[in-house]
C-alpha cells in the first residue's frame, strides 16, 4: 500500500483515480491535445508501475515522479513538433499538376476488381456493361450500334450493376459508383 500525506493507504487504483485527473489537467498546460494528454499520462502510469519498488512506498516520491515523468513527456513532445514543423517549413510538399497518385492507385485497385467480375458474365451482359460504364455511350447509342431495343440494353445494365453490386465488396462499389456517377 502508498500511503499519503495524510497517512492513508492508498491502493494502486486509488492512486490512479487521485492522480490521473490532476495530470491530465497538468499535462494539457503544455500539449493542448486531449489524446496526447491520456496518452501521456498512462503511459506515465504505466512506467511507474514499472518502478514502483524502487520508490518505496513514499508519497512525495511517487508524486514528484508522476509529476515529473508526465512534464518530461511533455516536453519531448513539443521538442517533437518543433522538429516536424522545422522540417516541414525546410520541404514544403510541391503540388504536382498531375492527378493525386492515391486516387488513381485506388481507381486502379477497384477496376481490377470490376474486371474480375466482367469476366464472369454473359457475353452481352459484359459488353453492354463496359460500353454504358467504361467507354461512356447512352443506353440510345448503345441500342443503336447493337441493334438491340433500348429495354434490353436497360435490362441488361441493370443485371450488369447487380452481379458487380453482389460480387464486389461494399467499399469498393462505392468508390466505383462515385467514378461512374450514372449507376
Amino acid at each position: 500500500m502508498i500511503v499519503m500525506e495524510s497517512e492513508h493507504a492508498l491502493t494502486p487504483k486509488e492512486l490512479f483515480q487521485h492522480y490521473y485527473p490532476r495530470l491530465c489537467h497538468f499535462a494539457w498546460q503544455f500539449l493542448r491535445d486531449d489524446q496526447q494528454v491520456q496518452d501521456v499520462v498512462q503511459d506515465t502510469f504505466l512506467a511507474f508501475w514499472d518502478r514502483r519498488p524502487a520508490l518505496a512506498d513514499n508519497a512525495i516520491a511517487i508524486k514528484n515522479y508522476l509529476y515529473t515523468t508526465v512534464k518530461h513527456a511533455c516536453f519531448n513532445i513539443k521538442r517533437h513538433r518543433k522538429t516536424v514543423e522545422r522540417y516541414q517549413a525546410a520541404h514544403p510538399v510541391q503540388e504536382s499538376e498531375e492527378p493525386p497518385v492515391l486516387d488513381e492507385l485506388i481507381r486502379s485497385e477497384v477496376m481490377a476488381h470490376i474486371y474480375a467480375i466482367m469476366e464472369k458474365m454473359p457475353d452481352a451482359c459484359k459488353e453492354i456493361f463496359r460500353m454504358g460504364y467504361l467507354e461512356g455511350y447512352s443506353t440510345a447509342e448503345i441500342s443503336e450500334l447493337l441493334g438491340l431495343s433500348v429495354s434490353t440494353v436497360k435490362t441488361q445494365k441493370y443485371r450488369a450493376v447487380k452481379l458487380i453490386k453482389s460480387n464486389l465488396n461494399p467499399e469498393f462499389f462505392a468508390i466505383f459508383s462515385i467514378f461512374y456517377q450514372n449507376i
